[in-house]
C-alpha cells in the first residue's frame, strides 16, 4: 500500500476542515483512506494530507477529477494543489 500527499493552501482552516471531512465518502470510493491533516507550524493554513492508497490509477484519477476540483474551491483552496504518490 502506497500513500497519497497532498499539499495546498486554504484561506482558512476552521471553514476548509468540515467541507474536507464531508468529501471522505468519495475519498474512499477513490481508494484512500486513513487521512492525516497536518498544518504548518508558520501557517496554519498550509496544509499537508496523507493518504494510505489503495490503487495508484484511481488515486491519481481522484487528484485530477472535476468533484476534487469543485470541492476544493467550495472549502476555499488556495492555488493549485500539489500531489505526491509514494511507495
Amino acid at each position: 500500500m502506497g500513500t497519497m500527499i497532498t499539499r495546498h493552501a486554504v484561506r482558512y482552516y476552521g471553514a476548509w476542515r468540515p467541507v474536507f471531512d464531508a468529501h471522505i465518502p468519495a475519498q474512499i470510493a477513490a481508494g484512500l483512506t486513513n487521512p492525516r491533516v497536518y498544518r504548518g507550524a508558520e501557517d496554519p493554513n498550509d496544509i499537508l494530507i496523507l493518504f494510505d492508497m489503495a490503487d495508484r490509477r484511481r488515486a491519481e484519477e481522484f487528484s485530477r477529477a472535476d468533484d476534487l476540483r469543485t470541492t476544493m474551491q467550495n472549502a476555499g483552496a488556495v492555488g493549485a494543489p500539489e500531489f505526491r504518490f509514494v511507495d
